[in-house]
This record gives structure tokens, C-alpha cells and sequence, in this order.
């Protein structure tokens, strides 16, 4: 199983010299991946909660929240292998030809290292200032896929549909990666599951906020529906974003997934791996490992060591 870190791209330690470091350190101890995430607004009173918090409010670090893709392109620049992730960028607050353009840049850029983690967002605020209807996400969804594979892979673009229109074109470069940059989908819904099926390449769920039965129950679910619509569900990449909760000595609580020691939280990570996970990705922007940078890097290689 592959290990991925989320780089200091939110919150108050966002600074050029966290990013370079954690990313050229990463590359330096064999760390596979480097992430970032996308975040719009940190609206004061949200129309939708949060779902990972009990009031519904949303975490004080996504107040500051640098661009992801521009990110990754400065990343791209000081790194040379490790891969560069998105989890996730929320497709409708760009037009499908803008965001493939500047997923394809980022992929000549950096010699094909480019994962693209994709979602349809959650905050009614957001999709407010983008100007996109909140309803019809799913059947919208499906067409941005279809528009943007057709884009990275057609020599003559061309598509009329409900949400989106292209005349006959020809859009370039196309991506270093054939057919295309992996594309993964964020989401627990069977609709997203269905969607991942026809037209991506892998799922980014997300472990340590439910029972890992429950997760197991999800990847299940998603292989079952490969099988159904006649796909191959080895074909399909889990990736696994988490946020771990290291503590100094165990807690004499109920232990909740990722939250513990080292060596409980190795547990984990081994269980999750059993569950056919292809890549986890540790991410410690809400935790205190988070403010020292030396630390996000030394945690994660002694997580790294229950994932290989």
C-alpha cells in the first residue's frame, strides 16, 4: 500500500517554506504522494454543516486555504518523482475545459505525476458564488466526466449536452498520461459509486470517522457494483485519506479508528490495508503534529512503516 501526505496548504502555517519542505522532505523518504484539497469559503453562517463536526460548523484552518492546483505547480517544480494528488477538487466551480487545461498543464509539467481526485461539493454557499444550481449534481456530474475525458483524449473535441456544449475543436496538449491522469471520485453515496464505475479510475473515501467494518462495507459495495455492470473491480483504486490522532499512551476511552498510539494506530492502518486499500494518505493539518513540520514527517514515516 502506498503512502501519501497532505502538504501545509491550509490554515495558519501556510508559508512557501512548509510547503517546500514537507514536500522535498517527502520525496526524500520515499513518501509516494503529496496532497492538497480545495476549499472556496469559510462561510460565517454556513446554509450547509459540516458533517465531521457536532455543531456543523467548519474548521478554523479552512479560513486560509491557498489554490490546489497552483500549489501542486510549485510543488512540481522544486520535486521530481513523488506524485501530486488532489482530494478533492470540487469540479463545478471551474468550466470542464478551464480544469482540464490546468490538471493537463500540471501533468506536461511535472512529467505525468498528476492524480486527479475529484468530488461535486457539499456547501450550498459555495455553489451559491459559483454561480452552478445546487440540484441535479449527480446528472450534472456525469456529464463534466464525459466532457473532460473527452477533452484529454479526443484529437477532435465535440459534445452537446444538458449542462454542457462544445463545437467541434481542437483542445491541446493533452495530458502526459495516457488515456488520461488517474481520475478518482470522493463520495459514499451508491449514486457516486455507480459513477466511479463508469467513468473513473478509483474512489477517495475517507477513514476514522465511522467503525473500519463500515468502511470495509463501502469498498464492498463499490467492487459489487463493478461486478454488476460487468467492469473489473481490481481495476478500480481505493485510496484512503485519514487523519490520525497520535497520542503519547492509550486512552482508557473506547478507541475510535486512527486515534491512539502509534501502535494502535498501526493497527488500523493494517486492517485498512487488508481491505484491498491501494494508497492511504495521512493528513495532520487539524491535529498538533500539524504545527511542526519536522514532526508531520516523522509521524507519518513511522505510520508508513504498518502500510508497506
Amino acid at each position: 500500500m502506498k503512502v501519501g501526505l497532505f502538504l501545509p496548504q491550509v490554515g495558519e502555517h501556510v508559508t512557501t517554506e512548509n510547503i517546500l519542505y514537507i514536500a522535498t522532505e517527502a520525496e526524500k523518504e520515499g513518501i509516494d504522494s503529496v496532497w492538497v484539497l480545495d476549499r472556496l469559503l469559510w462561510p460565517i453562517k454556513p446554509q450547509t454543516p459540516y458533517a465531521a463536526s457536532p455543531d456543523g460548523s467548519l474548521p478554523v484552518e479552512y479560513q486560509n486555504v491557498l489554490d490546489p492546483l497552483t500549489t501542486l505547480t510549485y510543488v512540481a517544480a522544486v520535486t521530481e518523482q513523488i506524485s501530486l494528488g488532489t482530494s478533492v477538487i470540487d469540479i463545478f466551480f471551474q468550466n470542464p475545459i478551464v480544469l482540464s487545461k490546468r490538471i493537463t498543464t500540471l501533468d506536461i509539467l511535472s512529467d505525468g505525476r498528476v492524480i486527479a481526485g475529484l468530488g461535486i461539493g457539499w456547501s450550498k454557499d459555495e455553489y451559491e458564488v459559483s454561480g452552478i444550481p445546487y440540484k441535479d449534481r449527480g446528472t450534472r456530474a456525469d456529464e463534466y466526466l464525459q466532457v473532460l475525458k473527452k477533452i484529454w483524449t479526443d484529437a477532435v473535441v465535440e459534445f452537446k449536452g444538458q449542462f454542457y456544449n462544445i463545437p467541434a475543436s481542437k483542445i491541446g496538449p493533452k495530458p502526459v498520461q495516457k488515456p488520461h491522469p488517474p481520475i478518482l471520485l470522493g463520495g459514499f453515496s451508491p449514486k457516486t459509486f455507480s459513477r466511479i464505475v463508469n467513468y473513473a479510475n478509483g474512489w477517495i473515501g475517507v477513514a476514522g470517522f465511522g467503525p473500519l467494518e463500515q468502511l470495509e462495507q463501502a469498498i464492498n459495495g463499490l467492487k459489487e457494483s463493478a461486478r454488476k455492470a460487468d467492469k473489473d473491480p481490481s481495476k478500480i483504486s481505493i485510496y484512503m485519506g485519514s487523519y490520525p490522532n497520535v497520542l503519547e499512551s492509550p486512552s482508557n476511552q473506547i478507541r475510535t479508528p486512527m486515534t491512539g498510539t502509534i501502535e494502535q494506530i498501526g493497527s488500523d492502518i493494517e486492517q485498512i490495508k487488508a481491505m484491498g486499500t491501494d494508497h492511504i494518505i495521512f493528513g495532520h493539518l487539524f491535529s498538533s503534529v500539524g504545527r511542526d513540520m519536522k514532526k508531520m514527517v516523522e509521524v507519518t514515516k513511522e505510520l508508513a512503516r504498518f502500510a508497506k
